[in-house]
């Protein structure tokens, strides 16, 4: 019922939003020429996002009447009685929706991330650690290793392995500074292996990252993940 209710307070805000767009709905282009335009759209984006998951089941013009409606008091075309019983069975068919797509994301990425470690393995300079970890030494720095007890700067890059991007300190033009154990057990791994000065490339296994849970919509259930890790000092 949580996710139905946050998807109720998104379009909401998509009614609003739509309703600056003077070419009406499905057509045209709208004009940013204020920080307002500028902060509406980008939240419009945003929403966009998180509606995924229901877009097949929804009319965007219907629902944007409804909006309208509810939002200047109209008359409603269905009585509060009729709005529970479907949104009761919307939530009902959302859930099943998503809790199959999820099912299936984790016997799928669980098959590849397997397939994808064991060929990584075989490269050469890859290292495999008794946990299952993969390493690979690009640079070897001369520095002092961090311990459990640490902060640490790093610069880092992190991608899926189809090569999806869902992270970068290097872009964002800045170190990150964070605990040792603050991070992910492959991480905080890695991390203990390394001299400052040291840049290395990890294949971290799903259990040793986010595991089934995943980690918003770039890092999926059982998801293997790759990182550039750049050492560059202990705080």
């Amino acid at each position: 019922m949580k996710t139905i209710l946050n998807i109720a307070v998104l379009l909401t805000l998509l009614f609003v939003i739509s309703s600056c767009d003077t070419t009406g709905y499905g057509g045209g282009t709208v004009k940013l020429e204020t920080k307002q335009d500028s902060i509406s759209y980008f939240i419009g984006t945003d929403m966009a996002t998180s509606l995924v998951d229901v877009k097949d089941e929804i009319s965007l013009e219907v629902l944007i009447s409804g909006l309208r409606h509810q939002l200047s008091a109209e008359p409603l075309l269905v009585n509060k009685e009729e709005m529970q019983n479907v949104m009761r069975e919307f939530s009902t068919k959302v859930r099943k929706k998503m809790e199959e797509k999820k099912k299936a994301a984790l016997t799928e990425n669980k098959e590849k991330g397997a397939m994808f470690l064991q060929e990584n393995k075989k490269k050469d300079g890859v290292i495999t650690t008794e946990s299952g970890l993969q390493y690979e030494v690009v640079t070897q720095g001369d520095g002092p290793k961090p311990t459990t007890k640490d902060k640490v700067k790093v610069h880092y890059r992190g991608t899926t392995t189809d090569g999806t991007e869902f992270d970068s300190s290097y872009k964002r033009g800045e170190p990150a500074t964070f605990p040792v154990t603050g991070v992910i057990k492959g991480w905080t791994e890695a991390l203990l292996l390394m001299n400052v000065g040291s840049k290395f490339n990890l294949c971290v296994p799903s259990e040793l990252a986010y595991g089934e849970r995943g980690a918003g919509r770039s890092i999926g259930p059982n998801a293997v993940l790759l990182f550039e890790v750049e050492l560059l000092g202990i705080e």
